[in-house]
């Protein structure tokens, strides 16, 4: 059984990834629109796949009491995450918007040993360090790189995303079901993010709206997916299959926007992906 959950959570986080790259590619078709615009329409339309899945599985919508805590700090800091990886698409290419993002499964290692009471060896520390190093190479801190702000912010939502699937974790060990895990986290963060549409609106094409509403589609199919996954196995053991996002997105940045990523962001990818190999083998080797 171990094992077929093992299985089940490396399929769930593979088509994740290809859904995430789908919606980030919307996110860039969609044009200039504020970032908490197209959150909101991304979420709205996950809360309500959530909401239906919840009525025909005929589960309750509120959450155990005792998991309510966990449940507002997976939805914060996954709103959290959405935003700085929504304006990290806006201004980067989509590889390395992606890529930083993808820092997530680093920092749900991290965050695990504190929230989780995971352990974690010296050999884990120096494969983080090393994909720290990496994301340098992604990031480029200069003083003359145009995109160094972009770039700090599409980390961060890397860390906030590791926060948040920390928790979707520790909900999962608790019992939590997918879809109430999802609807919760949509819901709180259509919430939040409406004040500010109501005061910055900005009117949308029928494309726009069109693109937007594939975005949330795509979103949602990559957002079950992912709680899927992590409820099915720990991140050390599945999160280097999440790395086939990047190959998704260089892909469609390059046949759409005709995007080619610099020498020094192939080798920030090789660096990363190479910690995320070293953290796969390590689960291997232990299990």
């Amino acid at each position: 059984m171990e094992k077929k959950q093992y299985y089940k959570g490396i399929l769930y986080i593979i088509l994740s990834a290809f859904c995430f790259a789908i919606m980030s590619l919307c996110i860039r078709l969609s044009g200039d629109l504020p970032s908490i615009q197209k959150s909101f329409f991304r979420n709205f339309v996950a809360a309500i796949f959530a909401a239906i899945l919840l009525a025909k599985s005929r589960t309750t919508w509120l959450c155990r009491r005792e998991n309510l805590g966990y449940m507002l700090l997976r939805a914060g800091f996954g709103t959290a995450g959405i935003l700085c990886n929504y304006y990290a698409v806006d201004h980067l290419l989509l590889a390395d918007a992606s890529m930083l993002n993808k820092l997530s499964p680093f920092f749900a290692v991290i965050f695990s040993v504190f929230w989780l009471r995971e352990s974690i060896d010296i050999k884990r520390i120096l494969l983080i360090a090393g994909a720290f190093l990496g994301s340098l190479l992604v990031i480029k801190p200069t003083g003359s790189n145009l995109n160094l702000f972009p770039a700090m912010i599409g980390m961060l939502g890397g860390m906030a995303a590791g926060a948040a699937y920390t928790m979707v974790r520790k909900l999962g060990l608790r019992g939590e079901k997918g879809e109430r895990i999802v609807f919760f986290f949509s819901a709180f963060s259509c919430v939040v993010t409406l004040p500010f549409l109501l005061f910055q609106f900005h009117p949308m094409s029928a494309r726009q709206v069109g693109i937007l509403l594939l975005a949330g589609m795509a979103a949602a199919g990559g957002q079950f997916s992912i709680t899927a996954a992590y409820c099915h196995a720990p991140a050390r053991e599945i999160s280097i299959y999440d790395y086939s996002q990047i190959i998704f997105a260089a892909l469609l940045g390059f046949f759409v926007f005709g995007q080619m990523p610099d020498l020094l962001s192939f080798a920030g990818y090789g660096v990363i992906c190479a910690a995320a190999a070293g953290m796969f083998f390590l689960g291997r080797e232990k299990r």
